[in-house]
């Protein structure tokens, strides 16, 4: 199998990984050029440990690019966390086509911020789609999908890095052994069921005390790791990662306004929500450190009664 991987950064080093693994004759690699001052993107630094041909193109839409998938001559594609656009003369080059990562069930949840928005809303499930890129956003047929559970405690770190990233790799490979095979199907997305969200960052990320606690523990572990949740001190930013929730039960279990701390222990602080109380365990403020919420609340003279987000 002569193969052309396009991906980046992680998930794509270990789609490289794998394939280099089974004996695939990897013929170059595609991947975006670093921005000033980022690090050094994990595939071009094991591709290029391997001696194998890199390609940085800004753009896939360049002819340059065209150029070099076309010179290559492989049978396949693999496209592993793709953020360039591939426009449909690049995508046909190679003899078989080629295949796309995307993670959810396809057609919900197609954009960039996929893991994101399930746990936010509070989906109990997702999972992963290969399917063929075309030029709509992850519109193309579908070859195969996986499935997985979102645990009700389970962070966006939790559901990529344990179930998504590693099942991804296996199923790139088998949607791979399938097409160079000819025994996969390809299967129209069903638009009825389709559903487009942008990206999840830092404007998505803003805690409402206010909404229901359920909504607000969903978006905090829906944002951990990253963008991260995050709300305000004394006007200052104040990102929040591990927490936990506890829902009133009775009118007497109220403790503190909307947004109020309502508790400080050793190890966290609590904040008062609609309908329950959001306990912090670890935070981070603008001198960018994550610590426990019992030591952020030390450091910031954080006491009950004090109010975030005003």
């Amino acid at each position: 199998m002569k193969i052309a991987i396009i991906g980046q950064q992680d998930f794509g080093k270990a789609v490289l990984d794998a394939c280099l693994e089974r004996k695939h004759d990897v013929a170059g690699v595609f991947c975006a050029p670093e921005k000033p001052g980022a690090k050094p993107d994990p595939l071009r630094v094991a591709a290029e440990e391997q001696g194998l041909k890199v390609f940085q193109f800004a753009s896939l839409r360049a002819p340059e690019a065209h150029d070099a998938l076309k010179a290559l001559d492989v049978d396949l594609g693999i496209m592993a966390y793709v953020l360039q656009f591939a426009p449909d003369s690049f995508v046909h080059l190679p003899k078989k086509g080629m295949i796309q990562y995307h993670p959810s069930l396809l057609p919900k949840y197609r954009g960039p911020s996929s893991i994101n928005w399930p746990i936010i809303r509070g989906d109990t499930q997702t999972g992963l789609t290969i399917f063929r890129p075309n030029e709509g956003l992850d519109e193309g047929p579908v070859i195969l999908q996986k499935t997985c559970d979102i645990g009700p405690d389970e962070t966006i770190g939790d559901v990529y890095f344990h179930k998504l990233f590693p099942m991804g790799v296996q199923a790139m490979l088998e949607a791979a052994d399938l097409v160079m095979a000819g025994k996969h199907t390809e299967t129209v997305q069903d638009e009825s069921q389709a559903s487009y969200e942008g990206w999840c960052r830092a404007g998505e990320s803003k805690i409402n005390w206010a909404s229901h606690v359920d909504f607000v523990y969903n978006l905090i572990r829906g944002t951990n790791p990253a963008p991260g949740a995050w709300t305000t001190l004394n006007g200052k930013k104040v990102q929040i990662f591990d927490a936990r929730k506890q829902l009133f039960r009775r009118f007497a279990d109220v403790t503190g306004k909307i947004g109020e701390v309502c508790e400080v222990t050793d190890a966290s602080f609590k904040v008062t929500a609609q309908g329950g109380v959001i306990e912090v365990l670890r935070a981070r403020g603008e001198d960018g450190k994550k610590v426990s919420g019992g030591d952020f609340a030390k450091a910031n003279a954080l006491a009950k009664g004090v109010l975030l987000g005003s």
